[in-house]
């Protein structure tokens, strides 16, 4: 295992923290109590300042306009950018699009690539990304009911998703929906490419999250798909396939989540750390760092962070070096073992600020709030941990 990085890249990495530091941070407030559209001009600021220095779209594939970087780079990038909760949006890598980026440069045709990836990786266009439903599983997507049927040369898409995140907004989503319903199960959806100006395209909410709706980007999106009519020419990949990338989608989507979650952690503990070593809680001037409850906090959650950032790195390399599917255990490990770190820095972080922590004052809330979903989202940590120990007692059975 090498984890060294190249002088280029460590160079990369100073001018990513001291942008974050400098100019997104300081952004923050207007991020919690701002307008949407106030923040939206704000930011394209910014990433007009992003381009200008070279580092749009870091690990984007160089022939559409980003810088190629490997899981590996991407992922200290990621943790960098994860500092702010605008970091990945200003530099042009946030979800969903990212992830979409990923499959659309994969299985996507020559003409799709030129429609929507161009664009999309130029910030020019938002996307979003339709599988969650209601009323079925989020974990096993063999049980999808939205359904895609042919007629003539299209599609008719009918069906009900929720939490599309980025849906407010997006130029396009990339639906999941069983095609063959006959189909083994793991043959039934296939992913297709849905313009969100299509009628039958309804976006019927912004799901509130812990009382905040969001807009924009920064929402989950409820959508109807109603006689939703697009042409077969709109299939990404092959029919069936939809299972298949989006496993494939969400190998990768992982190291990008987790070694944000690893930023946020570091941020979370770092605030911490300000707020004990200035916060006099005694007459004669002692201060929360004076007590030994929270020096054990701040050494157990450096330790933590530490170790979920070298298991996070290590299942990276693993990706780059010999595959997603040869790296499912390092894959599965990290997804519960790092949104477990990155909560309790969180937490700690809140506890030690007091009643300033539950306040908008600071980041903190919005974290606690919207980074709970961290172990729900692409498959809750159960299912993780149970697939994780029974593929290892199957190997040790053997």
């Amino acid at each position: 295992m090498d984890f060294d990085v190249s002088d280029e890249l460590q160079t990369m990495l100073e001018m990513i923290t001291s942008f974050i530091n400098d100019e997104v941070i300081p952004l923050e407030g207007e991020f919690l109590h701002g307008t949407p559209e106030e923040l939206d001009e704000q930011v394209r600021a910014l990433q007009g300042k992003v381009r200008q220095m070279g580092l749009w779209a870091p690990n984007h594939p160089v022939e559409f306009g980003g810088l190629g970087l490997s899981m590996l780079e991407h992922g200290l990038v990621s943790e960098a950018l994860g500092r702010s909760p605008l970091g990945h949006i200003v530099f042009g890598v946030q979800a969903p699009d990212a992830g979409n980026v990923e499959i659309l440069h994969a299985h996507a045709t020559p003409d799709q690539r030129e429609r929507f990836l161009r664009p999309l990786v130029a910030g020019e266009i938002r996307s979003c990304f339709s599988m969650t439903e209601p009323e079925t599983a989020g974990s096993n997507p063999t049980l999808l009911e939205t359904t895609a049927t042919k007629d003539g040369d299209d599609y008719v898409i009918n069906g009900q998703k929720w939490f599309t995140s980025s849906a407010d907004g997006a130029a396009f989503a990339i639906v999941m929906a069983v095609t063959d319903p006959d189909a083994p199960p793991h043959r039934r959806a296939s992913m297709i490419i849905v313009p969100t100006d299509t009628p039958g395209f309804n976006l019927v909410r912004n799901v509130s999250v812990m009382g905040h709706a969001g807009a924009g980007h920064a929402s989950h999106g409820e959508v109807s798909y109603q006689s939703c009519r697009v042409p077969q020419t709109n299939l990404l990949g092959d029919e069936g396939e939809g299972f298949a990338i989006a496993q494939e989608r969400l190998g990768p989507g992982r190291i990008h989540h987790c070694m944000r979650w690893l930023g946020i952690a570091d941020r979370a503990l770092e605030l911490l750390c300000d707020r004990a070593n200035r916060r006099v809680i005694t007459a004669d001037g002692e201060t929360l760092a004076d007590r030994q409850v929270i020096q054990h906090w701040v050494a157990e959650l450096d330790a933590d962070i530490r170790s979920a950032r070298l298991l996070t790195l290590h299942a990276a390399w693993m990706i780059d070096t010999v595959g997603a599917k040869a790296a499912r255990n390092e894959i599965s490990a990290i997804k519960f073992s790092v949104a477990d770190t990155m909560l309790r820095s969180v937490d700690r972080a809140i506890q030690v600020h007091g009643a300033l922590g539950v306040t908008d004052d600071t980041v903190l809330a919005y974290w606690y709030r919207h980074e709970r979903a961290a172990r729900i989202y692409d498959g809750a940590d159960e299912v993780h941990k149970t697939s994780l120990g029974r593929r290892l007692l199957r190997a040790a059975a053997t």
